[in-house]
């Protein structure tokens, strides 16, 4: 096994991320299985119990791991699928050396920092790393494992010392080490300033880590003389200082690598060079170069709790980024806060009421993601009203699909007091309701969370063909509230049809309006499941429809079909609709503070 360590330094926010990703596909390209591994130093357990706001989207695994964005990123850029022991963090190390220590395998020793924790780091990526996620049989040839925060953190210095034993334990030829740092260009003198990363490296070099690569972050493509300084007071050869300058869009970053002969310098390191070919990126760099000639624009409103915060949407984004491209539109995503579309903020705030109002009228199509909290619920169920009632393209997920119920029980049912026991737990009407399995005393990993299957009741609905017609399906979850199953007959007899559901028929994962141009509702998370080169199908219909261009997507849509669940329950009869609304022209990108231009570019 081989292993490739990516490291970080001057400030966080370099795009470590985005490195190792390109780093993994890059070495894919080039023939050889990649494996990743993200160590965070924070003491939680695992990202399920932070704020959005705190690290961004928490990431969900087919196995229900709830782990860092950055996994998200190697799993879209090199298509694997990680476990949750490839998200390793302090709390995670700590509890199972004490678990240990409980169970007396220390055999009465002192337990320290040194041997024990950093002796568990080291076995933990071992065994980690040995872990097939390609969906093939043995373990892969390279691991790329990227360590969290920035060199000189004291929460990474276990992790530090762990690493700079385990290069040695696997021995040169085994471990390359690549060092992503700023060479910040001061506005003043307009040069390009090495200072930042000398002393990040000599601090890095004195905690027994030395780097092979340097990946320097810049605003442009570093100057010869600036390499040759680098190179001289980082001990680090010329040739393998690679600038990382900014680009239209990430997807150029494996490219810029490439172009530098990153790679050769990575497999020169790890001896690989005999035994993989020239990376095959042509599929990469038509769609990097397609994402950057689009110019007919699709407007979409995100309408969300966090929206001060992209990352927190980061998988919605890419996955909206996956579909635009698909479809040849450029990418506008309109961020509406939620609570800005609500009655109270027109009295406390009403240009922030009118400019939230403007951009989702403004909006080709509406997208109201997950979320938890009462915040912004009101705002979120106004936007689903406003796309149902005028017929504008809509996607709910997560708590955007119980919304939408919560709005159809109160205007069509008219049940004015519907609502979620999670906002309302003494509602008369309750269309969400706790999941019966679910725990109300504990947070981390009580969720109902990771790969769950779906099984259409239905194949002549929008869903079921943008899935290929299937008859089951498998996405990722990460739910506490479900939809109400006994208000479900209610429901579907005003018009509202849940077309997917679990195996048991008793919990509702898809909901569709018929008669609506596009209007689906899922209980699970589409966007985690979507790949660069794979969109998600119900992405790519969001879009399509945004376009006036869904019945070119969904071809023979209009015939009475049925499916069973295969576990017997009865099956759900749908009347024959057809999508035949006009085309819906793309507008100019409103004015208003909360439009942040091209997705393309997130």
């Amino acid at each position: 096994m081989k292993y490739v360590l990516v490291t970080g330094g001057v400030v966080s926010g370099l795009g470590k991320g985005v490195t190792a990703s390109s780093i993994g596909l890059l070495l894919k390209a080039c023939g050889l299985r990649v494996t990743a591994i993200k160590i965070d130093p924070y003491l939680n357990t695992d990202a399920g119990t932070m704020s959005p706001f705190e690290h961004g989207e928490v990431y969900v695994l087919d196995d229900g791991g709830e782990v860092d964005l950055d996994l998200g990123n190697y799993e879209r850029f090199v298509d694997i699928k990680l476990t949750r022991d490839n998200n390793i963090t302090t709390g995670k190390i700590y509890q199972s050396v004490i678990d240990k220590e409980r169970r007396g395998d220390y055999l009465g020793k002192t337990v320290q920092v040194v041997p024990h924790i950093t002796d568990a780091i080291q076995e933990w990526i071992e065994r980690v790393a040995m872990i097939p996620v390609d969906g093939k049989e043995g373990p892969a040839d390279v691991c790329v494992i990227e360590l969290g925060g920035t060199i000189g953190d004291i929460e990474s210095m276990p992790f530090i010392e762990a690493l700079g034993q385990f290069s040695y334990r696997v021995g040169a030829g085994n471990f390359c080490l690549i060092h992503v740092s700023l060479v910040p260009v001061l506005n003043v003198v307009g040069e390009q300033k090495t200072k930042p990363t000398q002393h990040s490296v000599r601090g890095l070099r004195g905690l027994g880590l030395i780097p092979h690569i340097l990946a320097c972050r810049s605003t442009t493509a570093l100057e010869e003389n600036v390499k040759v300084k680098l190179s001289q007071f980082c001990h680090v050869p010329e040739e393998n200082i690679i600038t990382l300058y900014d680009v239209p869009n990430i997807w150029h970053i494996p490219l810029l690598l490439r172009d530098q002969k990153g790679h050769e310098a990575i497999l020169k390191v790890l001896n690989l060079l005999g035994e993989a070919g020239e990376p095959a990126l042509d599929e990469w760099i038509s769609r990097a170069e397609l994402s950057d000639k689009l110019h007919e624009p699709v407007h979409i409103a995100m309408v969300g709790k966090y929206t001060g915060l992209s990352d927190s949407y980061l998988s919605v984004l890419k996955a909206l980024v996956h579909a635009s491209v698909f479809h040849r539109k450029k990418l506008f995503v309109d961020w509406v806060p939620a609570s800005d579309l609500e009655d109270t903020t027109a009295k406390e705030n009403p240009d922030a009421y009118k400019a939230a109002w403007k951009l989702l009228k403004g909006a080709d199509g509406v997208l109201v993601p997950g979320g938890f909290g009462d915040r912004g619920v009101q705002g979120k169920i106004l936007a689903a009203k406003y796309a149902r009632e005028n017929r504008v393209p809509y996607l709910g997920i997560c708590l955007g699909m119980q919304i939408a119920v919560i709005d159809f029980a109160r205007s069509v049912l008219g049940l004015k007091d519907a609502n979620s026991t999670e906002f309302d737990p003494n509602t008369r009407n309750p269309c969400v309701v706790f999941m019966p399995e679910g725990s109300k005393t504990h947070m981390g990993g009580t969720m109902r969370l990771g790969s769950r299957r779906t099984y259409f009741q239905v194949l002549d609905c929008k869903s079921a063909k943008l899935y290929g017609s299937k008859s089951f399906i498998d996405e990722r979850h990460r739910h506490r509230y479900e939809v109400n199953p006994d208000m479900v007959v209610r429901l579907e007899r005003a018009g509202l049809l849940f077309t997917g559901k679990d195996e048991t028929g008793r919990r509702m994962e898809i909901v569709e309006l018929p008669n609506h141009p596009y209007f689906v509702g899922v209980q699970f998370h589409p966007e985690f499941k979507s790949r660069p080169g794979k969109p998600s199908p119900l992405f790519l219909g969001l879009i399509a429809a945004a376009c006036g261009e869904l019945d070119a997507v969904l071809p023979g849509y209009g015939s009475q079909r049925t499916v069973s669940n295969g576990v017997g329950n009865d099956t759900l009869k749908l009347k024959a609709y057809r999508n035949g609304t006009a085309t819906k022209f793309t507008k100019a990108l409103p004015d208003g503070v909360y439009s942040n231009g091209n997705g393309i570019c997130l």
